[in-house]
């Protein structure tokens, strides 16, 4: 009977000791379940990031295609958000021989910029080289750069080109040099900004008298971008250029064009890390008040490196 009773104590022992067994195990199993749950997620979103760089503006384009310059037109949306930061000014020049629109009887679809032969041109953002081609009829020797920010860049002109197709780049990059090939007058840069294979005028987004872009953001509207292209051209064009002239006399244009010409528009200013409201109103020769007022700010804000303010 003692033998009985002492065997079916060891049972029920065991038994009960079962379930917490079970839940040592689980416990030590954790620990690794969730390391290996996070490793999961750090490689799902590398994965997902690769993909991403791999079909820029995968959203908006529905193909790859090295062989021809500008993309089929897709269908454009009504309104799209196109990041302006982490930008890069393509060159360093600020003058403008020539406008986006009509020009000799047709569309210039870009503006072009004064450089000389050999004068690095840089990609104006991070994104992958579509276009190495030359055109002798054309743009001559020219890169085009598909963006993750939904654009598309054109580089052309150029005297010698850097990179190569479906080659990665970051803003900055050098990817080719100043030239006068193809159809042109006077070595120049021809720079186009193009969404969905329309072209944008460049001067919605970049302010190259004042090298910088004109926002963090710049929101494409179907409805209404024509009209802010004319504003813009105003704003950063040339001033008083008529079309048809050779390259000298657009760029006595260009450098004669007055400052002026801005003054009847709001004015932008992308603070850098260590300025001041004071030091900001020095150099764009207005008042901390009157910076203050156009922005709403108190006197005593905190200004952030990158942050646009208005100061006419």
């Amino acid at each position: 009977m003692k033998i009985l009773k002492t065997i079916a104590f060891l049972a029920i022992a065991t038994m009960s000791a079962l379930p917490s067994m079970g839940q040592d195990l689980l416990a030590r199993q954790a620990p690794i379940d969730r390391k290996m749950k996070a490793v999961d997620s750090i490689s799902l979103i590398r994965l997902i990031e690769a993909e991403s760089y791999d079909s820029p503006a995968a959203d908006l384009y529905d193909d790859w295609d090295n062989m021809h310059a500008h993309s089929r037109v897709s269908q454009m949306p009504d309104t799209f958000r196109i990041s302006l930061r982490n930008f890069c000014m393509p060159t360093t020049s600020r003058v403008l021989t020539s406008n986006f629109g009509a020009r000799w009887g047709r569309q210039h679809k870009g503006l072009d910029i004064k450089v000389y032969i050999g004068d690095t041109i840089r990609a104006a953002f991070a994104g992958k080289v579509r276009v190495v081609r030359y055109e002798a009829r054309g743009y001559g020797k020219y890169v085009v750069i598909r963006h993750d920010n939904g654009l598309e860049t054109y580089y052309a002109h150029m005297s010698k080109q850097l990179v190569e197709e479906d080659q990665e780049v970051r803003a900055g990059d050098p990817i080719g040099l100043g030239g006068n090939t193809g159809r042109s007058t006077g070595s120049h840069l021809h720079f186009e900004t193009r969404l969905c294979g329309v072209a944008l005028n460049p001067a919605l987004m970049f302010d190259f008298r004042n090298q910088d872009v004109v926002d963090d953001y710049y929101v494409f509207r179907k409805s209404s971008y024509q009209k802010e292209s004319q504003v813009a051209t105003r704003l950063r064009g040339v001033s008083g250029m008529s079309f048809g002239s050779n390259d000298s006399d657009e760029v006595e244009l260009a450098t004669a064009a007055p400052a002026a010409s801005y003054a009847q528009e709001s004015r932008f200013h992308k603070v850098k890390k260590g300025e001041t409201l004071y030091s900001i109103a020095r150099h764009r020769g207005t008042t901390v008040s009157a910076i203050m007022k156009l922005n709403h700010l108190k006197k005593n804000a905190k200004l952030k490196a990158g942050q646009i303010l208005k100061f006419n």
